[in-house]
């Protein structure tokens, strides 16, 4: 009779383990029938429906990459340090001599300081060369029927299918992230849609292969944003010991209530600028803060984390030849650049841990290595990237 029941378990196991992938793509189906009929009360041709989703499967990476999101999960010293770094500041200072005249046309036309546009796109893409593999209808399809959020992504696919059948740019060239965002500096196909434009004079807006119309099409986002031309975004200030004082990106006071507070900029220097600005604290009053503008705003709303804002915003100030921030970040295990990722998972690879191919992006194999090193190290073992970890690699390696 036990051995009857353990039998039964087994089977019900394998059909479970077998039933659920016949029913996602059952549903899948069924979901793609519905895409297909909201499409054409769009005005999208069913032809067109048909041609670029005729064999797409749902992909689960997607779904999984939902719940991985860096810069709303990785501490702000992190984040930053793998954004703004030597590397990047010395790329993007090239790409500003490089596209000298467009970036002036792109200013003229758009009141946007290029400095800010460049280092947008050094942080979206690395300069163009980290656009994303995802095909985007697949993407855009498999979030408009699964997880959070379907009927947001539902909008975002029936944009991508416009932008097919407007022909700005063909199927092959929409891929990008898992969330649907494509081109040199990642617009959402509805962002495409809207706020896109034709810089190079081709009679296209195409943001994956032109430069002009990429960097265009972003001056152009940060004005509709509430760009305010010829303003900061803001800039670091010092507090006075034990503030307890009001603080946050939506908190704004005229600058002279935050002088009363004793708040000066870093250098000792009093606050200036135009109208009301907010405190920042992205680590808390022990770690570098700022007052921000509507500037600030501006690149949030491109990607609302505060992470990303102050990258872009930092980034920015190095091209101009600004230094690092004076106010050291609130940790004892700093954030790595990418060339010292890659030289992490190059000692990594040196001591044993297979993590595939160094390409600095600390992923889930490379995390494990880590925290396996810190085990056999006598290390906490919490697989952070630090330069706690790098420098007991260092160490262990001949």
């Amino acid at each position: 009779m036990l051995a009857r029941s353990s039998l039964c378990l087994r089977l019900l196991l394998l059909i479970a383990m077998f039933a659920a992938p016949v029913a996602a793509a059952s549903e899948f189906k069924a979901c793609l029938v519905k895409l297909r009929g909201e499409a054409a009360t769009q005005g999208i041709s069913p032809q067109i429906f048909d041609a670029v989703m005729d064999g797409v499967q749902p992909d689960q990476s997607v779904l999984d990459a939902m719940d991985y999101q860096p810069e709303f999960t990785v501490p702000v010293w992190d984040y930053v340090a793998g954004f703004v770094d030597d590397e990047r500041i010395a790329d993007g200072k090239a790409k500003l001599d490089e596209w000298a005249d467009v970036l002036y046309e792109v200013e003229r036309q758009f009141g946007v300081d290029r400095h800010v546009v460049v280092a947008l796109w050094g942080v979206e893409t690395d300069y163009g060369r980290i656009l994303g593999k995802r095909p985007l209808l697949r993407s855009l399809a498999t979030t408009s029927c699964f997880g959070r959020r379907q009927t947001f992504f539902r909008g975002e696919l029936m944009a991508a299918l416009r932008i097919l059948q407007d022909g700005d740019m063909p199927p092959e060239a929409l891929a990008g992230s898992w969330a649907g965002a494509f081109g040199q500096t990642q617009f959402m196909p509805s962002t495409f849609q809207r706020l896109a434009v034709d810089i190079d004079g081709d009679g296209r807006r195409n943001i994956v292969s032109s430069v002009p119309d990429a960097l265009g099409s972003a001056a152009n986002y940060l004005e509709d944003a509430g760009w305010v031309s010829g303003e900061p975004w803001g800039y670091e200030v010092r507090l006075p010991e034990n503030y307890n004082g009001p603080s946050g990106r939506r908190t704004r006071r005229p600058l002279a209530v935050w002088t009363r507070l004793g708040i000066q900029k870093v250098d000792g220097s009093a606050l200036s600028g135009n109208g009301r600005g907010a405190l920042l604290l992205p680590a808390g009053k022990d770690g570098p803060a700022f007052i921000v503008f509507k500037n600030f705003d501006a690149i949030h709303s491109y990607n609302p984390s505060e992470s990303y804002a102050l990258s872009i915003s930092h980034l920015s100030d190095r091209l101009r030849g600004a230094g690092p921030f004076e106010t050291p970040w609130p940790t004892d295990d700093a954030g790595l650049s990418r060339a010292e990722r890659h030289e992490l998972q190059k000692l990594l690879i040196k001591n044993g841990y297979d993590i595939g191919k160094p390409d600095g992006i600390i992923g889930s194999r490379t995390r494990a290595a880590i925290e396996a090193f810190q085990e056999s190290a006598g290390l906490p073992v919490d697989g952070h990237p630090g330069q706690k970890v790098l420098s007991a690699l260092r160490a262990a390696s001949p």
